[in-house]
């Protein structure tokens, strides 16, 4: 039985979690790794990330890998297109999830403490978290121009792009309010009536209970001091780690 390294707060995570709800595989476990976090995590995991697929042993890592992976080894029900066209547009709306949403929102999240500290600094006070949070206000409006009319990213039918941009809208909404900035959602149509409609699908409602779970879970340690001792402690064993090296 393969295994998933996971976390609830993770999108990566999120993003493949919701392709194995879709396809409806149940041979799949998920587990949140030992040491995840920590010096001590890489020496298994050399990215230092999760998700990782462990298939017998082997590890592979990467959420758009794994989630090709899992296409090719379970092809059936596909969330790739039909045609060739069908299934590079479905790649072209998961990598504005993936890299131009995702990405630029956690960048923004960390430059700015707001998914790390009780009052997360104002996006504008610092100019590179500026710059990134009108990137991705920049990547929500060419999302806007791409995303499908029918309650999906396209083709009509669940596809690998909603499993991205799931976890990316929902970062998103979170974030970007956390910094002061009000989320543009709202004021883009497409991506409006598609947010509203995709929540409602069963496969985004899971992940998303789980992605609020981790996300309360998380302020719950910052509201503790539980994540800056946990901060201070991943630090101490990096300089031990990076001295011995």
């Amino acid at each position: 039985m393969m295994k998933l390294y996971s976390a609830d707060i993770s999108p990566y995570s999120a993003r493949v979690r919701m392709q194995i709800y879709a396809k409806g595989i149940t041979d799949i476990v998920f587990e949140l790794p030992d040491h995840w976090g920590m010096p001590k995590f890489r020496e298994r995991f050399p990215i230092g990330r999760i998700p990782v697929l462990d298939i017998d042993g082997d590890l592979l890592p990467e959420s758009e890998v794994i989630a090709e992976y899992l296409e090719a080894i379970y092809p059936e029900p596909s969330l790739l297109g039909v045609t060739a066209r069908e299934t590079a547009h479905i790649r072209m709306l998961a990598r504005l999830g993936d890299v131009y949403i995702i990405n630029n929102t956690l960048m923004l999240a960390r430059q700015t403490g707001a998914m790390s500290r009780p009052t997360p600094a104002a996006a504008r006070d610092d100019g590179v978290s500026d710059r990134l949070a009108g990137e991705v206000v920049r990547n929500l409006k060419t999302l806007d121009k791409f995303i499908g009319a029918e309650g999906f990213a396209c083709c009509g039918r669940i596809t690998l792009a909603d499993c991205a941009l799931v976890p990316g809208l929902f970062w998103l909404e979170r974030v970007l309010p956390a910094v002061g900035v009000e989320s543009p959602i709202p004021a883009m149509a497409n991506v409006a009536a598609y947010w509203a409609a995709i929540q409602k699908n069963e496969h985004a409602a899971k992940v998303l209970i789980e992605l609020r779970r981790g996300l309360e879970e998380r302020r719950e340690k910052v509201r503790s001091g539980e994540l800056d001792r946990f901060i201070a402690a991943r630090d101490a064993a990096q300089k031990a780690a990076d001295a011995q090296n």
